[in-house]
């Protein structure tokens, strides 16, 4: 028998001690923080505000920096506190709180993704039409559809790793971490990783290969057009295509770096690349959208210049 007990909190390894430089690292990371809240605030707040970006792609984009603020609000004020913290632990409901945020942040800004992806097919591959297809009513649907589905479904996999019997409380992250815990558990975990392989390969890859079929589209139209055409469908669709490949980089090694040996690279190194998808996508996305898309720029140094 393998003794078990009920885990009452966790404790993380990933943490540096040093009392000089603590002080930097919380004032780095509050910069960051609050700069992910003022860029996505004032682009959502410029995209309401202004009666002519209420089309499907600028709501979309609203959907998008909302998720942005979501993520952000699961790691960042832990973040801080726990900089600040001698003892670095956190109480087991807490943990799990927080796999669940990062966890539907993910898949949202993957549903959001392919939806945007959707709708520039739509707009650049059958424009006549796109305003038969893009109804207000399809349109919320497709919003609600991005966050109810991630959110009711991730409950599920979150439940699994409740239900399991812990043999330590040690996390060598400094965040929480879902594999990190299932890795803790006394008996086998088939079942749990055979819901994360089958998760893996049927919503993300199905997501992925439907934003992949969508611009190997737009990209035949684009290269069969002239060279207006091509022109403007690249102007619009650049920002959305290095939004993808960053956020797929970053998921897609952070879930190699938990299930492979990766001792040999330096901690630091481990520690900035297991917080690059939760601090550098709702950074690099209001910049690519509010510097690249000239509606949302011109409305920003407006609303900017009246404040």
């Amino acid at each position: 028998m393998i003794n078990s007990t009920e885990v009452l909190f966790f404790t993380l390894t990933a943490y540096f001690h040093s009392d000089v430089l603590n002080y930097l690292y919380f004032t780095v990371v509050l910069c960051l923080y609050v700069l992910i809240i003022v860029s996505n605030v004032l682009l959502i707040a410029v995209i309401c505000v202004n009666r002519s970006l209420h089309e499907p792609m600028f709501l979309f984009l609203c959907s998008l920096f909302v998720n942005e603020l979501y993520g952000s609000l699961g790691l960042f004020p832990f973040l801080l506190v726990q900089i600040l913290s001698d003892v670095h632990i956190i109480p087991a409901p807490l943990c799990f709180l927080q796999i669940y945020c990062v966890y539907t942040y993910a898949h949202i800004e993957f549903c959001n993704l392919a939806i945007m992806s959707y709708d520039r097919y739509l707009a650049i591959c059958r424009p006549l039409q796109y305003r038969a297809l893009m109804t207000p009513s399809r349109i919320a649907g497709l919003v609600a559809l991005t966050w109810l589905f991630p959110l009711l479904e991730s409950v599920a996999g979150i439940l699994m790793t409740v239900s399991l019997q812990l043999c330590g409380n040690v996390i060598h992250k400094i965040y929480c971490h879902n594999h990190s815990i299932v890795k803790l558990a006394c008996a086998a975990t088939t079942a749990s990783n055979v819901g994360g392989i089958v998760y893996m390969f049927t919503i993300i890859l199905g997501i992925i290969v439907l934003i992949l079929y969508s611009y190997a589209e737009i990209l035949k139209v684009c290269f069969s057009g002239s060279k207006q055409t091509r022109q403007k469908a690249l102007s619009t669709c650049a920002p959305h295509l290095a939004s993808i490949l960053n956020f797929s980089f970053a998921c897609f090694f952070d879930l190699f770096q938990s299930r492979l040996d990766v001792s040999a690279v330096p901690g630091a190194l481990r520690v900035v690349l297991s917080l690059y998808f939760l601090t550098c996508q709702p950074l690099l996305n209001p910049l690519l959208y509010g510097l690249n898309l000239s509606k949302i720029r011109s409305f920003s140094k407006r609303l900017v210049l009246e404040s």
